[in-house]
């Protein structure tokens, strides 16, 4: 299969902004409420838990493809790692939205699973659970988590090239994060 192909197929199926249709559907404008993100998160403040949770599958679904192909038909690593990490910058950089969209974290989750390992995934996912429980600050949970995810992805695979993958992620991460750091450093986050 084409990895140019791949790469495009991967960045339009993660521009796709589910929060945001989500959001016109219910006749709001998601990017002008809370965070003004289009993530679950944000969608959660504004439509509630059931919408906020059908976008989180939607974008987990969007980057699955992606994931799916590059594992099943690239050969080479560092190819399979591009088109896994695609969909999160289509996510954070949607074309349709004007480059502005989530914080690309449920689009990861297909490239977490594939590089991580099922068991590993579980384990990470509860975790995150019952520390958001605790803090009820979803940026905080994944940035902390998210440092993590490098280290995980190593113990599972061995491969530099995946390592490396985890840290791009967590350095992207980071950057779509950068408002939240800063609302956290002032104790003015929102909360869940």
């Amino acid at each position: 299969m084409n990895i140019y192909l791949l790469i495009l197929i991967s960045y339009l199926l993660g521009s796709i902004p589910f929060g945001y249709i989500a959001g016109k559907i219910n006749k709001i404008d998601i990017k002008k409420i809370g965070s003004g993100s289009t993530g679950a998160t944000n969608v959660s403040r504004a439509l509630g838990v059931r919408w906020a949770v059908l976008v989180a599958i939607l974008d987990v679904l969007k980057a699955a493809l992606p994931v799916y192909l590059a594992s099943n038909y690239l050969t080479i690593e560092w190819q399979i790692a591009l088109v896994s990490i695609i969909p999160v910058l289509g996510h954070i950089f949607p074309i349709w939205l004007k480059f502005k969209g989530g914080k690309g974290i449920a689009t990861f989750v297909p490239a977490l699973i594939a590089f991580c390992g099922l068991k590993e995934f579980i384990i990470l996912i509860t975790i995150w659970a019952i520390l958001l429980k605790i803090t009820k600050t979803m940026s905080l949970n994944n940035l902390v988590l998210g440092f993590f995810i490098p280290f995980i992805i190593w113990l599972h695979s061995h491969s530099i090239t995946y390592f490396i993958l985890g840290v791009v992620f967590y350095l992207i991460i980071l950057w779509s994060h950068r408002e939240n750091i800063k609302r956290l450093y002032c104790e003015k986050e929102l909360k869940l």
